[in-house]
């Protein structure tokens, strides 16, 4: 009955001492984590696994399962941890234990819920009335996480989604609201200019910090001691470095994450909105010749040839997308979404006796129940992509540096409303977030936001030929893929020599690679060691 009251991000753990039980519970989206271990004798739980392996009792072979899983998508999804025996408790359940009891793991939030709900009792308010209620709705979530006693800033990368967040808060703050953002020199990764003229606008009090490669490069060595599992979404150097730089000026900070899988701002949703029909449309050998055609030419060259497209219509990324259409198009809908969230096709021909779990991605009840593709990406992202990399990256992230983020985009409320909207409210033109750009428009004028969507990421496939080469060398040596014990060092090698040669761009299969193998060094050496490292 009390988490029902609850609005936004918790892990709680209650010991009632009169019924002997103890109870945990984390928040609906899964903004916060929370690892428990049932042992013979004793049960563990936590916010971090480091946490959890300090006690002897503590689980410690590797799931090679998850492995494979992790090669599929960049993270360790659902239920699972990176260890046989250690779990997460899942967003918007709860778990009750009692001494020489099993333990009960009961749901108190179910997106399924929502999404019945949304079918059953639907918005069908006009343009002006969907809009005012997402204002007051996203004002209000907003004002609630302004409340601390603490210095409060916010993350503006100068997308639609910081943006709004801190257009809110200026507008309920008597005081420049503190914003920050990084930039980069390299083309194509920066978004500080942009950030910097929203803020300019809404007259924030804005900070921005150029990084350097080889600033970003030093962040790499941290990374496995603090995400605690292998995860390999490369935004985390940016994210680690724009919470570092945030929490020298203030304790919380607002962050504008959630509002993609909400309101449709995804590329791959509008994309599959237009192009979808067209594709399917044609007979599978015509796609596959087409398929050909696009893997004829490496990424690189694609992007070569993509400067002959305007710059405001030019995506970022070119041949890599490209690719990734070339993928999909040998297949039907839904491996159409499987394509493009996917790094490895085949992880369980890389990770040695691993059998990638199927999870909710390859349910066909999905299907049937939410029967719009659209939405079914929507809804499937939501429950894995955005608990399992978007928000663990976050927390991780800021968490190292004791930065609190908190997310109003991801009020449950605002998340009910989303799923009432018709589609024409979040795509419209070939555009995704339509309605959410309606609620900036208010403070933000159009032209400072329209632009290409641009990922939060940093160079990876050009420092893996260059100032990490060395680095990537080694982990990716056949002695050290054989000793680690995990990985058949063919498939890796043939994917690093293509990537150094620069026929392909393999950084992201490469990087999933490179990260669990730092990863598994790592956690050669014991929790306790590592943490009077790193402090």
């Amino acid at each position: 009955a009390t988490v029902q009251k609850l609005i936004g991000m918790f892990a709680l753990a209650v010991w009632d001492r009169h019924e002997k039980r103890l109870t945990i519970v984390r928040d609906r989206l899964g903004i916060k984590p929370v690892y428990w271990s049932k042992t013979s004798q004793s049960f563990l739980f936590g916010s971090e696994l480091k946490a959890l392996r300090m006690h002897p009792d503590c689980p410690g072979e590797i799931n090679r399962d998850a492995v494979s899983g992790f090669l599929r998508h960049n993270y360790i999804g659902g239920a699972a941890s990176i260890y046989n025996g250690i779990n997460k408790l899942e967003p918007g359940w709860i778990i009750s234990v009692r001494a020489n009891e099993e333990p009960v793991l009961e749901q108190y939030w179910s997106l399924d819920d929502v999404v019945a709900e949304a079918k059953n009792d639907p918005f069908e308010g006009n343009d002006e009335r969907a809009i005012e209620t997402l204002h007051e709705l996203l004002l209000d979530a907003t004002g609630r996480r302004m409340m601390a006693d603490v210095p409060l800033g916010a993350f503006l990368s100068g997308g639609i989604d910081s943006s709004t967040v801190v257009a809110l808060m200026q507008a309920q703050s008597e005081r420049p609201v503190r914003t920050f953002s990084i930039g980069f020199n390299e083309e194509g990764y920066n978004e500080a200019k942009h950030a910097a003229e929203v803020a300019k606008h809404l007259r924030t009090d804005h900070t921005e910090l150029y990084v350097s490669p080889q600033e970003a490069r030093d962040v790499i060595p941290k990374l496995p001691f603090y995400f605690d599992e292998p995860f390999s979404d490369s935004s985390q150097i940016p994210t680690y470095l724009v919470s570092k730089m945030t929490r020298e000026h203030v304790t919380v900070a607002l962050s504008g994450d959630g509002g993609d899988e909400l309101f449709s701002g995804y590329t791959r949703y509008f994309t599959a909105e237009k192009y979808g029909k067209a594709i399917f449309r044609q007979p599978q050998i015509l796609r596959r010749i087409e398929a050909a055609l696009i893997q004829g030419l490496s990424p690189k060259n694609w992007d070569l040839l993509g400067k002959l497209i305007p710059p405001s219509r030019r995506p970022t990324l070119f041949g890599d997308k490209l690719h990734k259409l070339a993928k999909i198009l040998d297949g039907e809908k839904d491996d159409f979404y499987r394509g493009l969230v996917s790094h490895w096709s085949n992880p369980d021909s890389v990770v040695i006796d691993g059998a990638e779990p199927k999870g909710i991605m390859w349910n066909d009840e999905v299907k049937q129940r939410i029967p719009n593709f659209i939405e079914r990406m929507q809804y499937l992202d939501t429950l894995t992509y955005l608990p399992d990399d978007i928000l663990t990256k976050v927390d991780r992230a800021s968490m190292a540096v004791s930065l609190e983020a908190r997310v109003p985009l991801l009020d449950h409320r605002v998340v009910d409303f989303a799923w009432k909207l018709p589609q024409h409210m979040k795509i419209r033109n070939g555009q995704g977030k339509w309605l959410l750009r309606q609620v900036l428009y208010k403070y933000v004028p159009q032209e400072l936001i329209e632009r290409p969507k641009m990922g939060f990421g940093v160079p990876i496939d050009s420092w893996l030929r260059g100032p990490l080469r060395e680095w990537a060398e080694d982990l990716l040596s056949v002695k050290s893929l054989s000793e680690g014990g995990i990985f058949r060092p063919e498939p890796i090698r043939e994917k690093w020599h293509e990537h150094l040669s620069g026929r392909r761009n393999w950084q992201y299969l490469i990087w999933d690679i490179l990260m669990f193998q730092a990863w598994q060094q790592e956690n050669t050496v014991s929790p306790a060691m590592k943490l009077g490292q790193f402090g």
